[in-house]
């Protein structure tokens, strides 16, 4: 297979985590003969350093011809700390998701038992969690119109949504309920909004074509507190952009820690894949941060492309380095490896390299994945 793929590095640790991952699907490419072809292009703070744009429009071209786009973050202190700043990293983000019509943002949370005793949650509640949270991408509150009066004491931000924004995220998650344990719970305030009173009528309207999913319907406060509770109830949930965002960094932690979660953006074109995790940029430059969701948003770029045998052999390549306590800073502050050393060891371990048994700890703590 060959596919075309635009990297997007992006800030702070965005361009170590990156490069792990286009390690990882080099081994993959090996293994299996593929072909992945990468362009390199800005977007976020570097961008805005070295162009003045956020999102320069070469980036949008080559994303629009790609098969696949793999970002790594964004975000920058200076922009952060800045709150009359014009021009901001994350505009770039946004407007790339727009211009690429990416309406579905996918999270996957899963729980590894190697690091259940790092959740802030008891084991009992975290073990077997499984569950995927379909965020709408591209409207609501954050794509609203936005005013502040001239003597700045009143904002407002509006928040719109259509049937047909909503009809469209409602189908894939339904499908992918079928695919997994047939049941979709979405999330709204359908007791005060009114576009949470229709994301209600359509998804109501939708369920009878899924006879075979079972619905039920969480107001966002009570789906904060059940996500705390018990987690296993879910399977796959459903919401609005601005409830998804805050939910799906919710649900993140409990896994122990946000640099394992992926995620994928997808549309009617190309997709994006990317950690959930922000710049992080006290730790870039530093060879510590955790690649592991960058690595994991690359399977899913796998499963996007229909390889879901190559998908499945980075995780269990995943699984194999969390149960022989090959974790970075973030896990274990003592006893971690570098995130160099950690996308040396899972691309080892796709390539053969790596038996599972015969480890030489020595050589990987001097940053050498060499097996002897």
């Amino acid at each position: 297979m060959k596919k075309n793929i635009v990297v997007i590095e992006g800030d702070g640790i965005g361009p170590e985590v990156t490069r792990q991952s286009v390690k990882v699907l080099n081994a993959i490419s090996e293994c299996f003969h593929h072909e992945f072809h990468y362009r390199y292009h800005l977007m976020g703070a570097v961008a805005i350093d070295k162009t003045g744009n956020p999102l320069p429009d070469e980036t949008v071209e080559a994303a629009l011809q790609s098969d696949a786009i793999l970002f790594g973050a964004i975000g920058h202190p200076k922009y952060d700390n800045d709150p009359s700043a014009k021009v901001r990293p994350e505009q770039g983000l946004l407007k790339l998701r727009k211009s690429l019509g990416l309406f579905a943002n996918i999270r996957p949370i899963t729980t590894y038992p190697a690091l259940h005793h790092l959740s802030p949650l008891k084991p009992k509640n975290t073990e077997g969690v499984d569950f995927i949270i379909f965020r709408e991408l591209t409207g609501g509150i954050y794509f609203g119109k936005k005013e502040t009066n001239a003597e700045q004491t009143r904002s407002f931000d509006d928040c719109t949504y259509t049937r047909e924004e909503i009809e469209r995220i409602a189908h894939l998650a339904f499908k992918k309920a079928q695919t997994r344990r047939k049941k979709l719970t979405l999330v709204d305030k359908a007791n005060v909004l009114e576009t949470s009173r229709l994301w209600r009528k359509v998804v109501q309207e939708i369920a009878s074509q899924y006879a075979d999913v079972a619905v039920d319907f969480l107001f966002v406060d009570n789906a904060a507190m059940q996500i705390i509770l018990n987690p296993k109830q879910f399977d796959v949930m459903l919401t609005e952009n601005m409830f998804g965002d805050i939910l799906s960094d919710e649900a993140s932690v409990i896994s122990g820690s946000l640099g394992l979660l992926p995620s994928a953006s997808v549309g009617h074109g190309s997709a994006l894949f990317e950690p959930i995790h922000g710049s992080y940029p006290q730790a870039a430059g530093k060879d510590i941060a955790n690649p592991l969701g960058s690595i994991l948003s690359a399977a899913m770029m796998l499963d996007h492309f229909g390889l879901s045998k190559e998908a499945a052999l980075i995780r269990e390549a995943v699984g194999w380095t969390l149960n022989n306590g090959f974790v970075t800073k973030d896990i274990d502050p003592v006893n971690f490896y570098f995130t160099s050393t950690i996308g040396e060891l899972i691309s080892d371990y796709l390539v053969g390299k790596i038996s599972g048994t015969d480890l030489n700890k020595e050589n990987i703590e001097l940053r050498k994945s060499t097996i002897i």
